[in-house]
């Protein structure tokens, strides 16, 4: 086999494309573009690609056009949100309750031992008392999140019918749910059931008492944002963070679906969940925002080819749902490849971002797995896999002339070091567990640390 100095242990040969647009019109919202890491390939050999399906968010909705939203806020009043972590909620809250307009949904859940509905989704123009009621959650009891949620979502399901919201709980906890279904894999599965429902849930962890495997579940598996807030006096700017999105999405119900011809073998996608089934494979996410990118990730095997000659890699489409009018979009888009025996004609079309993009989700992978391996006390296995990670991504870097992907090594190489010397203390794994999830979702925001 012919290789270059790429990934060796990933096999992953990292080098870019130009990137190949859908057709669509001017007025469409939403460009699918196909990019492979290198248009041309090593002849004569087995090689690994990565194909990039990108979602362009051209235009933000016009505020007159916007579809309108159904919100339901889920407020943790367990005990341990006493003082100003319960005050700054509530002035996140108000915050975001003023930022609604007269035609959106709202509705308002404490939790604490009991689950109240303090007020039932209802038009925030005809709401009666929203504001006081909101000025009324004082802190008391243990932490019933996930009958929180559930309470979220049954309001949120009274004004589903019509099809034209967007679906939002967003959920705000500083504790260890205590009360009801509490582990990661339960908050999952409701999570997902959610997303089907086209619900997804945001969640933002508050201080260093709440459980971070359970809120990334949970926002992962519905589609959702998640949020590490070390500091309550950061609670307001995340919650305007979060309503940005929720106010500026563009298409729903959005489906991703790529072919591959014979010979092009899908292996895995990177950072994202999906499914691959034999020659196709399929991605599915609930909101698309207007002004952002959202892209998946697939390794893929080529078999070799001679020297000169063209093939096709993939072909996608992507089919969702324009928030502003319903209307149903699909795109598609191609992508072909040439080969060639010159080394350099290789590496000189390398796409740098999609090597950026690629190196930016392994990493926060690797951080995943570093995370596993310190629960179970194998701290220096941890740091090894981050410092092999860290290698391959310099070699790239230096390879292509990549210097984002050199500056993702270089930030990655002392957390390594560290991770060996100390191991991960609450705040860092809280903080390693969010910024992983915000790169894999393509979050733009950032974690409020």
């Amino acid at each position: 086999m012919k290789t270059f100095p790429l990934f060796a242990p990933l096999a992953a040969a990292l080098v870019g494309a130009a990137a190949l647009f859908s057709e669509s019109s001017a007025a469409e919202p939403v460009r699918l573009c196909l990019d492979v890491d290198r248009v041309v390939l090593p002849a004569d050999s087995i090689e690994r690609a990565v194909i990039k399906i990108g979602l362009d968010c051209l235009r933000l909705p016009r505020r007159e056009s916007r579809p309108p939203v159904n919100l339901a806020l889920v407020i943790d009043r367990s005990g341990s949100m006493g003082g100003d972590k319960i005050a700054k909620a509530r002035e996140a809250a108000l915050s975001a309750v003023r930022s609604l307009g007269p035609d959106d949904i709202i509705s308002i859940i404490a939790y604490d031992t009991e689950v109240e509905t303090l007020v039932p989704a209802q038009r925030v123009g005809r709401a009666r008392g929203l504001e006081a009621a909101i000025c009324r959650i004082e802190a008391r009891g243990n932490t019933a999140l996930h009958g929180g949620v559930a309470a979220g979502a049954n309001e949120l399901r009274k004004h589903i019918e019509d099809n034209r919201g967007v679906n939002r709980v967003i959920l705000l906890s500083d504790g260890l749910a205590n009360v009801g279904p509490s582990s990661p894999d339960e908050l999952g599965r409701l999570g997902y059931s959610l997303m089907k429902e086209g619900i997804s849930v945001s969640t933002i962890g508050l201080g260093l008492g709440y459980n971070e495997d359970l809120m990334a579940r949970l926002a992962l598996r519905s589609d959702g944002n998640t949020y590490f807030v070390e500091n309550s006096a950061d609670l307001p700017r995340i919650f305007a963070i979060e309503l940005g999105d929720v106010l500026n999405v563009i298409a729903r119900r959005v489906v991703i679906e790529i072919e591959f011809p014979e010979g092009v073998r899908p292996m895995h996608f990177v950072g994202r969940d999906g499914v691959i089934r034999g020659q196709r494979a399929e991605i599915t996410l609930s909101q698309l925002y207007g002004g952002q990118e959202k892209f998946a990730l697939v390794e893929v095997e080529v078999s070799p080819a001679k020297s000169g000659s063209e093939c096709e890699l993939a072909r996608a489409s992507v089919r969702y749902e324009d928030a502003a009018n319903g209307r149903t979009t699909t795109l598609t888009a191609q992508r072909k490849v040439q080969f060639s025996s010159d080394r350099k004609v290789v590496i000189s079309s390398a796409d740098h971002r999609v090597q950026a993009d690629y190196a930016a989700n392994v990493l926060a992978v690797a951080k995943e797995q570093a995370i596993e391996l310190v629960d179970k006390g194998r701290k220096d296995e941890a740091s090894a896999l981050i410092m092999k990670r860290t290698a391959e991504l310099k070699t790239i870097g230096d390879v292509y002339s990549n210097t984002s992907v050199l500056t993702v090594a270089a930030a990655a190489a002392p957390e390594a070091e560290r991770i060996k010397r100390e191991g991960l203390d609450n705040a860092q794994r809280k903080s390693y567990r969010a910024e992983s999830q915000q790169v894999r979702a393509q979050q733009s925001s950032t974690s409020g640390r």
